[in-house]
């Protein structure tokens, strides 16, 4: 459910109204702007006695529209109460052992519902760990909170108070299909990435960073790279990381700095095999459509919700034609026959298994997940 006013009491009335029980989770996605007091919120809900996760994000989506106001609430049953990993740029041995001290009850059909605050480091490997722990017993479906400024600030809430650097993942008693696809396409490459850190890269091909990506789109961009406005021409030619039998990773280039450094949306390890990549308008609309098309290839569903997370970086560079891509989803549910209204978050980052083999944190990506049960005739 979308409300237009984020107030605190809103929120809380509209959870009463929508109704958690023993077993029932509340996620509050909220948009970045005109927020409530995050503290009080927190208070009243944790008054409540109820279960719920939130993030803040740039945008929200609701039908085949965007809101940068307001607040989607979604009541999910789940399978035990919410799980909160704070400090997620810690080292990977401390991560695992974050992680190892829960475990999920067994039960097939568990959905893992994540946000992660989308500026951390270490995201990728943090994702390791958790499917090294879970493996395929659940499906994944995720996204990275945060703000439009790319500064990092607290933007993940739970009944333990207001986080920046933190997950929390929500397993959800219910089903999942899901369809990942970008629409980006290779443009220059292979670069190999020979020096970096989390998710800073600061040499390719034994070079500085800036001075090699720049010398490969300046070209075609037909504008210099400058500081100040350098995400405005990086957010046409993001890096694919290039993964055998799946379409390439997009990692988002968001910022850098004096030393020529490149800060990713996603960590890019080491001797990764990266392309630059460009698109247009209709691949990325086509690929929206493509990612709910194999969410539906399954018949006898019983679909409760379709759940869109489309990267910010999407919406900027559609920009007027981004409303588009929203309603191509839209028609095709139409088509369909399914009516159900699309509810979802603009992220700064999605999450979400892979053919069941890899979970990856993704940019410029869109995810679409359908929630559902199936009927007695469904194989």
């Amino acid at each position: 459910m979308y409300i237009p006013n984020a107030n605190v009491q809103d929120i809380c009335n509209t959870i009463k109204e929508l109704t958690v029980n023993y077993n029932g989770t509340a996620i509050i996605l909220l948009s970045q702007n005109q927020l409530p007091n995050i503290g009080s919120l927190i208070s009243e809900l944790n008054i409540m006695k109820i279960n719920f996760i939130g993030g803040i994000f740039p945008g929200l989506i609701y039908d085949s529209k965007v809101y940068h106001t307001g607040a989607i609430i979604l009541i999910m049953p789940t399978m035990q109460p919410p799980v909160l990993i704070k400090s997620i740029s810690k080292s990977p041995n401390d991560l695992e052992n974050l992680i190892d001290s829960f475990e999920p009850m067994s039960r097939d059909n568990t959905t893992a519902f994540i946000i992660v605050d989308c500026m951390s480091s270490n995201i990728s490997t943090f994702l390791s760990s958790l499917y090294n722990l879970l493996a395929d017993s659940v499906e994944y479906i995720g996204c990275g909170a945060g703000f439009l400024d790319f500064e990092q600030k607290p933007c993940i809430f739970t009944p333990d108070g207001f986080f920046e650097d933190a997950a929390t993942i929500c397993f959800l008693d219910t089903k999942c299909k899901l369809g990942v696809h970008h629409g980006w396409e290779r443009y220059r490459g292979p670069i190999i990435v020979t020096k970096s850190e989390g998710n800073v890269i600061k040499e390719l091909n034994w070079k500085n960073a800036l001075s090699v990506y720049e010398s490969a789109i300046e070209t075609d961009a037909g504008k210099e790279l400058k500081m100040n406005d350098f995400y405005q021409i990086s957010s046409h030619y993001p890096f694919g990381i290039y993964i055998e039998g799946h379409e390439d990773i997009i990692r988002e280039i968001f910022k850098t700095n004096e030393k020529g450094e490149l800060f990713c949306a996603g960590d890019v390890p080491e001797n990764t095999i990266l392309n630059i990549m460009k698109s247009n308008k209709y691949l990325l609309i086509s690929s929206a459509e493509q990612a709910l098309e194999d969410c539906l290839v399954q018949e006898n569903m019983e679909i409760q919700h379709c759940f869109v997370i489309d990267c910010i970086g999407r919406a900027i560079f559609l920009q007027n034609d981004f409303d588009e891509e929203l309603r191509a989803i839209k028609n095709i549910l139409g088509l369909k026959g399914i009516n159900i209204t699309t509810e979802g978050v603009l992220s700064g980052g999605e999450i979400a298994s892979m053919n069941g083999d890899m979970l990856e944190y993704l940019s410029k990506t869109i995810v679409v997940g359908v929630f559902h049960e199936s009927t007695d005739t469904c194989m």
